[in-house]
């Protein structure tokens, strides 16, 4: 199996990533600490791999669906160490992946990655010859020892399924990448650029979305300028975008959410570039809470607004925003500040952590496949369908 870290520093120019697979140990960056300490944990089972998901040591949906099937694949070695029968095999890998699910509702890579590993191992198991005429579809045309899965069983299964968690980490970094080619044509030079929470290598398998598309068009000298807003509560923008930017030594400033309007009727942003937890088939989008607002005011300063997220991300079944669930978190996540309280005592909070920004509001959304346009619905089907 090709190195995804290899692909992303030969392609990308870059070695950040939230995670590490190696002898078949899951670690992950605790992006909590960062950016103070980077300290990385190990996950030995799909429970430690949900407590991730659950507890924000991993985020970003491209992310939480890579570390998804990873945690499928450690959730196996039990099934198999515990149980032989393949049915009963199989039924343990369903179970897994509907716990998996319900650690983060929201983002549609997290349920696209368990469906993925659950639907290989069916075949796996059902298919005499697995691997014959497997449509290698990650573009890096890697040649498969095919005589290796002609009878798939429970003793290697599990290599089986961990060479298809690896193929979505590996696609992942490949897309980020096309992702990055493909938004540069809508980059000015000299431009200054708002994103909102983090939708970078730290959300991805690596190279990221919206800053896929920054960090190709700074690897190519465009010679960029980029605001990050905090993203209040959990300051992605602050912590995470701002560490990653400085990283790769692309000019960054931080400014407070609210200071946005202001920077935009001063005419200091030129565009705005976000990802996507969940696009609907319409072309809504969900996204980090305050999306929408940042959306409007684009939209009232003639700011071009643009998504950048993989294929991976639409969700066909869900035909509008108005679908798509609302994940709500802990108001103590509202109500306190690296565990400080900063409300009054006894005070509630609301804290959904995602909101919708429809369609006509958005100018443009980026992906692997090419910059699409509205009307949306046609051409995400038509390309979804391809995949």
């Amino acid at each position: 199996m090709v190195d995804p870290i290899k692909i992303l520093r030969e392609r990308g120019g870059s070695v950040i990533s939230p995670l590490r697979w190696s002898d078949n140990r899951l670690f992950l960056l605790d992006q909590r600490l960062l950016p103070h300490k980077e300290e990385w944990i190990e996950v030995n089972s799909w429970q430690g791999a949900y407590n991730a998901i659950a507890d924000m040591v991993v985020r970003g949906a491209p992310a939480i669906g890579i570390v998804a099937a990873f945690g499928m694949v450690l959730g196996l070695k039990r099934c198999i160490s515990d149980i032989k029968a393949e049915d009963d095999i199989l039924k343990c890998l369903v179970t897994i992946g509907e716990g998996l699910r319900s650690a983060r509702p929201t983002a549609v890579n997290l349920s696209w990655a368990v469906n993925r590993i659950i639907k290989k191992a069916r075949r796996g198991f059902l298919c005499q010859n697995a691997y014959n005429g497997y449509n290698n579809n990650d573009n890096n045309n890697e040649n498969y020892d095919i005589d290796n899965y002609n009878n798939i069983d429970a003793d290697n299964l599990l290599s089986f399924l961990e060479k298809e968690a690896v193929s979505i980490w590996r696609e992942d970094i490949i897309s980020n990448i096309e992702m990055g080619k493909n938004g540069l044509e809508l980059i000015k030079k000299c431009s200054s650029i708002l994103t909102h929470c983090n939708a970078g290598a730290l959300a991805t398998g690596g190279y990221g979305t919206a800053l896929g598309v920054i960090r190709y068009a700074h690897f190519v000298k465009k010679g960029l300028k980029v605001f990050a807003d905090e993203t209040r509560p959990w300051l992605q923008g602050s912590r995470l975008t701002a560490w990653e930017l400085m990283k790769d030594g692309i000019d960054v400033h931080i400014i407070c959410d609210n200071a946005v309007g202001l920077f935009m009727r001063q005419g200091k942003i030129d565009a705005v570039i976000v990802g996507a937890d969940r696009i609907a088939l319409n072309g809504d989008v969900a996204n980090k809470i305050g999306t929408y607002q940042v959306a409007v005011m684009a939209k009232e300063h003639s700011i071009p607004f643009y998504v950048a997220a993989p294929f991976s991300t639409v969700d066909i079944s869900i035909s509008s925003g108005a679908l798509i669930p609302i994940e709500e978190r802990d108001e103590r996540e509202v109500l306190t500040f690296d565990g400080l309280p900063i409300a009054p005592s006894g005070i509630r909070a609301r804290n959904p952590v995602f909101d919708i920004t429809p369609n006509h509001l958005i100018t443009a959304i980026i992906t692997e496949k090419g910059v699409l346009t509205p009307p949306y619905e046609k051409k995400l089907m038509g390309q979804t369908r391809q995949l």
